[in-house]
């Protein structure tokens, strides 16, 4: 029973508290490229959580049985970029071949989950944080969630923002900067909250 608790207290932390986009600031190219219609965001967002959860099912036993058994620590950073770039590689032959529009939707930004620094992110962190495999995996899930609530949220917002009238200063790029910080303002009032309910 306390193992579940602290799954539940990792994947609602991750989601709400440590919110990669909103709290921590990573993963910011995608939120902003494609937010502006929800079934991109929506597309991106399960894209992003899926290869979350493969990269930590890959990197983490690659960490612990060989990097750390070999002493070749230092080549984090490379052996989990390789990683995820195949994977998100395998990822974009399977939507272009069933999922076309989908595909061409997301445009440039697919490819770019390979530079999403939430991914990498995710990744080190799980590793940084001590976290076993099946904690990681939660984790993981839960940061993955956590992006596809931000840019669902953000692109319901942009929308709004786009059938109003705003002032010419605000147009654009700023409109959309003070959006975000908004919703990442809104997400800060869950800090501390998931562990006292736990608690």
């Amino acid at each position: 029973m306390e193992n579940f608790k602290i799954l539940i207290i990792i994947l609602l932390s991750s989601v709400f508290v440590d919110n990669y986009v909103l709290s921590r600031f990573l993963g910011i190219c995608p939120f902003l490229g494609v937010s502006e219609k929800r079934d991109q965001a929506v597309g991106m967002g399960v894209a992003v959580t899926f290869v979350m959860l493969l990269a930590t099912a890959a990197t983490w036993p690659i960490q612990y049985y060989v990097l750390n058994t070999l002493n070749l620590g230092y080549l984090q950073n490379i052996v989990f970029i390789l990683i995820i770039a195949v994977l998100v590689q395998i990822l974009e032959m399977f939507l272009k071949k069933f999922s076309p529009s989908l595909h061409k939707g997301l445009g440039v930004y697919l490819p770019l989950i390979t530079t999403n620094c939430a991914v990498l992110g995710v990744t080190i962190n799980n590793i940084i944080d001590g976290y076993s495999f099946i904690e990681s995996m939660v984790s993981s899930l839960g940061c993955g969630l956590g992006f596809l609530l931000a840019m669902v949220l953000f692109s319901g917002l942009r929308s709004r923002i786009n059938d109003v009238h705003v002032p010419g200063p605000f147009k654009k790029l700023a409109a959309t900067l003070i959006a975000a910080s908004f919703i990442s303002l809104a997400f800060m009032g869950f800090s501390g909250i998931v562990e006292k309910i736990f608690a």
